[in-house]
């Protein structure tokens, strides 16, 4: 039997998701929440999904099995505390809570119930990691590692017109740290652990958005460097560099590429060029973690460790959000 998913949020995002659920196997698209009929109806017929709710109860008390969440940032805690009442399991969408309490009180209550909660944190699952990790071994004692992921927003131009949408409105949860940096952290988070230290600063723009930040690792034998931005455009890969050369990473959200570079050799092509949405890893551990044949353990704690270091970069960057969304 298939899991059925329900889907909260209708916008780019849920498309993608929704296109790689359909080339998935066992999962199925079963329903579709959203606040207006009419926009619920036009997402639904685009993926043939067969019901729509606009009444969040009514959607969680329906009988599907799981629930998608790619609502505004500062819904993803109390939704996915509402699906996981609701004995849903819960896939959400990167950050998958504002800070690291909200996320140990859903992964718990998660437990409780039986149900598995998971963050849609791409790379988080995405076996080019695990091929990066691999080259790491053969470059030596890691010194130094930078995370890049600068990329300027399709809605910054309108920003600085004067006009702020929602993905400029820090009340909502946003944040270059939430939107983007989330990714490049992760990743370091995967591939090094917890840091000893971190030293972060942040571009605030004039209505309290973060626009960009910059933040500094320290490990017992390297350092590290994240630096993300919504403002402004970045060519760099992300690089990570040993004493006998160097492991190079496309895109952080969709992993794109790895390759090595070893010191005096020729540039070595690990992975490039891959068809389909790296979306496609997330939704297979997500069966695969609902299904019992795999512990969502690893995962949920990367999330923790993730959110962790971004509480620390907020505290030290002053990136603030209205204090009940904040709320566990």
């Amino acid at each position: 039997m298939d899991i059925t998913l329900g889907v909260i949020g209708t916008n780019f995002v849920s498309d993608w998701l929704c296109d790689t659920v359909k080339e998935a196997d066992g999962i199925a698209l079963a329903a579709v929440y959203s606040r207006t009929e009419e926009r619920g109806a036009e997402f639904a017929h685009r993926h043939g999904i067969p019901a729509v709710y606009t009444d969040m109860e009514d959607f969680l008390s329906s009988d599907i099995d799981a629930v998608y969440i790619a609502s505004p940032n500062f819904l993803h805690y109390p939704q996915a505390m509402m699906a996981v009442w609701h004995d849903k399991h819960v896939l959400v969408e990167k950050p998958a809570c504002l800070n690291a309490a909200q996320w140990e009180i859903l992964s718990s209550a998660a437990a409780q119930n039986g149900v598995v909660v998971l963050e849609a944190m791409r790379p988080g699952h995405d076996p080019a990691v695990e091929t990066a990790r691999e080259a790491i071994g053969g470059i030596g004692t890691v010194r130094r590692a930078c995370f890049d992921f600068c990329q300027y927003s399709s809605r910054y131009d309108r920003f600085r017109e004067g006009e702020v949408l929602n993905a400029f409105n820090p009340t909502l949860g946003n944040a270059a740290l939430m939107d983007i940096g989330c990714y490049a952290v992760h990743v370091c988070a995967m591939l090094f652990g917890a840091p000893e230290s971190v030293y972060a600063r942040s571009v605030i723009l004039e209505n309290g958005m973060e626009g960009m930040g910059t933040v500094f690792l320290t490990y017992p034998e390297m350092q590290a460097e994240i630096v993300y931005s919504k403002i402004t455009e970045s060519a760099n890969p992300s690089v990570i560099t040993g004493e006998d050369g160097a492991v190079l990473l496309g895109k952080l959200s969709t992993m794109e590429s790895v390759s090595l570079k070893r010191r005096r050799e020729e540039e070595e092509i690990l992975l490039c060029d891959r068809a389909g949405s790296n979306m496609r890893f997330e939704v297979d551990d997500f069966v695969r973690a609902v299904r019992g044949e795999v512990l969502p353990g690893r995962w949920q704690e990367n999330t923790l460790l993730t959110l962790r270091i971004m509480d620390e970069i907020r505290r030290q960057s002053g990136i603030v959000f209205p204090a009940h969304i904040e709320s566990t």
